[in-house]
């Protein structure tokens, strides 16, 4: 099957719009972490509902979302890679997907650290 690239912008958006989505269902549906995440973040949701949080907090809040799922997708994408790329475990690899783990550590600090200044002051 040849790949031919829809040169037109609406119907190419659309396309673009659709793999997207799919990619995003795919990794909701079969990666644990992003699982985890996920409901984090609709926990929290009901949360701010709960507690009234202001428009800069609910801002803050989604950013979070957003950056925590999207920095686990490209992880993930790099540790599907690595392994169709090197199945067995090699070294350099290994060091690969570590680096990719540490960058969702950190967004998850980040989403750690601004969910604690969002609603220490409504719990204590």
């Amino acid at each position: 099957m040849k790949f031919e690239k829809d040169e037109t912008l609406f119907t190419g958006r659309l396309k673009s719009m659709k793999f997207a989505l799919k990619g995003a269902i795919k990794l909701i549906t079969t990666e644990h972490s992003v699982m985890v995440q996920s409901s984090l973040a609709v926990l929290l949701t009901f949360a701010g509902f709960y507690f009234g949080i202001n428009r800069y907090e609910w801002m803050m809040q989604i950013l979070v979302f957003g950056l925590v799922l999207g920095i686990e997708g490209l992880n993930t994408a790099v540790e599907k890679i690595a392994d169709f790329i090197h199945p067995d475990y090699h070294e350099r690899i290994g060091f690969i997907k570590d680096i990719a783990a540490g960058a969702v550590f950190f967004a998850a600090l980040t989403a750690i650290t601004i969910g604690c200044i969002i609603y220490f002051p409504y719990l204590f």
